[in-house]
């Protein structure tokens, strides 16, 4: 009987102790729901000093007001004098706009997070980042390969430029260019948005940066964003495979100008754009084509910069100082003739 008695206390015991576990791992499990259904993410900046992120933010601004101050003194320049009604100045005009759009994007939020010393941003601002940062993008890739082609035509094919160039075409090229970028953007949200998260929705860059997000993804839902990557990937290869072909039948048709002065107008007119080409689709290729890393790296942060920052930033200085015609007319934007004269 005491044996008996004995079996039964360690039976309840263990029945208890077996309900207890239970309830205690049902509630783990709603707050780890609850923790994942938080509609947000934090983005993990630059440092978690304040007076770094004071630093980073004043950097930033900075950086921002001379974007913004050299890309719409350009669409400006481009607008008001009559002169650079052209399609390859159309083109600049259209570049500006998305570099203006482009580094309005992330900037002010990562500025704005800095400041306030809080990294939090809503699952709705995420969504709408993505969308934009990878439509302009898309959109800019397209419009650096319509001003190639343009250069194209008007080195290797003078006599037909107006005819190819006509404004409908020009304005149809810019219309393509826009949606290609705005389908892009929209297939990439509603694919990224729509894989379950198997991780912290902790954001190591100022932004919502899609391989940055990939990174939180669950593995076996990862097939459709890929696919999607894959097709951006192929299209923006076939966009540097177009540019390149431009550029190689451009320089060999300049070696043949006899005239140093022509030779130098034209490299005058190209190298600068195909700075901004090469510096913007290598650095975005090197982090999105890059195998993932679960660590938070300083160079994560260096080459997000290197094409989110930098290219809307020094675009414009780097047309205005190559091109004659430009600062021709910035001359005159700032000794206030034209607007006199208007």
């Amino acid at each position: 009987p005491c044996h008996c008695y004995l079996f039964q206390k360690i039976g309840k015991f263990i029945f208890h102790l077996h309900i207890h576990l239970i309830c205690l791992l049902s509630l783990q499990k709603s707050d780890m729901a609850n923790l994942t259904s938080v509609s947000g993410f934090l983005l993990v900046g630059f440092s978690a000093d304040h007076k770094l992120q004071i630093l980073h933010a004043l950097l930033f601004l900075m950086t921002y007001l001379l974007a913004l101050t050299g890309n719409l003194l350009i669409i400006t320049i481009t607008t008001l004098d009559h002169r650079l009604h052209s399609p390859m100045y159309y083109f600049l005009k259209h570049l500006s706009f998305l570099d203006l759009c482009f580094i309005s994007v992330t900037v002010p939020q990562a500025i704005a997070n800095s400041l306030m010393n809080n990294g939090y941003i809503s699952l709705d601002q995420c969504i709408l980042q993505v969308f934009f940062f990878i439509a302009l993008a898309s959109s800019e890739v397209a419009i650096l390969t319509v001003m190639s082609y343009d250069r194209y035509v008007a080195i290797c094919q003078p006599l037909q430029y107006e005819t190819i160039m006509d404004p409908c075409a020009c304005r149809h090229a810019v219309i393509a260019a826009w949606v290609a970028g705005g389908l892009s953007g929209l297939m990439h949200a509603a694919v990224n948005f729509s894989i379950p998260l198997c991780g912290e929705k902790v954001i190591h860059q100022f932004f919502c940066d899609v391989p940055q997000m990939l990174k939180l993804a669950c593995s076996y839902e990862l097939i459709n964003e890929i696919a999607v990557a894959a097709f951006t990937t192929s299209t923006a290869f076939i966009c540097l495979i177009s540019i390149v072909l431009s550029y190689i039948r451009i320089f060999s048709a300049v070696l043949r100008i006899p005239s140093a002065e022509g030779r130098t107008k034209v490299f005058s007119t190209c190298l600068p754009h195909l700075f901004v080409v090469t510096f913007f689709l290598s650095a975005a290729g090197f982090e999105f084509l890059r195998p993932p890393s679960d660590s938070q790296s300083a160079m994560d942060l260096m080459f997000s910069i290197f094409y989110t920052v930098i290219p809307p930033t020094l675009n414009p200085v780097i047309y205005s100082l190559r091109n004659e015609a430009m600062k021709v007319a910035l001359r005159k934007i700032l000794s206030k003739e034209e607007f006199t004269q208007r």
